[in-house]
């Protein structure tokens, strides 16, 4: 994973620190719905369950974590927080009219679902993320959910449809993002990446 950064939308991609390792879906990538459109090209569309990242440009919207409040993570984050507890659940069940949502279990009078995610893990997987915003605005049932940028089991262990770094490269990534910048995830085969570079104006950078 490459940073870059621009002053402005007619100004030149600057890039930022280092290229970041990271793993993303057993599957490889899937096209997702996102700020990207409809678009004509030949691939898979992601759909839920398929071990697939979804493929394309989205909003990373928010951050959560299992920091509290008073945390200087929290603190210097300058994106949306949210701690993650025990109630807070992402839930992946196309059924469900929260599907592809975080919601609080415990504010809820009825649940409508067989499957979700835990936000608050024994392990240090959602220690620290962020949200990537695919079928985000008015979810399509099965076409993907609860897709994050956090930290990974471990170095070249793939995701089930996330993409992961170290601990130090996420939490680094996630208090480097900006919400005054309007920061995006592009994710893209490099065949891809190539189609579409100049129609959608991405940074240059050598593969």
């Amino acid at each position: 994973m490459r940073r870059f950064q621009r002053q402005s939308l007619g100004s030149a991609w600057q890039p930022v620190g280092d290229t970041i390792k990271v793993s993303v879906g057993i599957s490889g990538l899937a096209w997702g719905i996102g700020l990207h459109g409809a678009i004509s090209a030949e691939g898979p569309s992601k759909r839920e369950g398929d071990g697939c990242a979804p493929a394309g440009i989205f909003a990373i919207t928010e951050l959560f974590g299992d920091a509290s409040q008073e945390s200087a993570l929290v603190n210097f984050a300058r994106l949306p927080y949210r701690i993650a507890t025990r109630d807070l659940k992402c839930i992946d069940d196309p059924a469900s009219c929260h599907y592809n949502r975080m919601v609080s279990q415990g504010g809820l009078c009825e649940i409508d679902w067989q499957s979700h995610e835990e936000m608050l893990r024994s392990d240090e997987r959602y220690a620290i993320g962020a949200v990537v915003a695919h079928n985000s605005s008015r979810p399509v049932p099965g076409a993907g959910s609860c897709i994050f940028i956090h930290v990974w089991q471990r170095e070249g262990v793939p995701t089930a449809g996330c993409s992961a770094g170290s601990f130090t490269d996420i939490a680094e990534l996630c208090l480097w993002l900006d919400s005054q910048s309007s920061p995006l995830l592009v994710q893209l085969p490099l065949s891809e990446y190539a189609r579409f570079k100049d129609f959608w104006a991405l940074p240059s950078f050598a593969a």
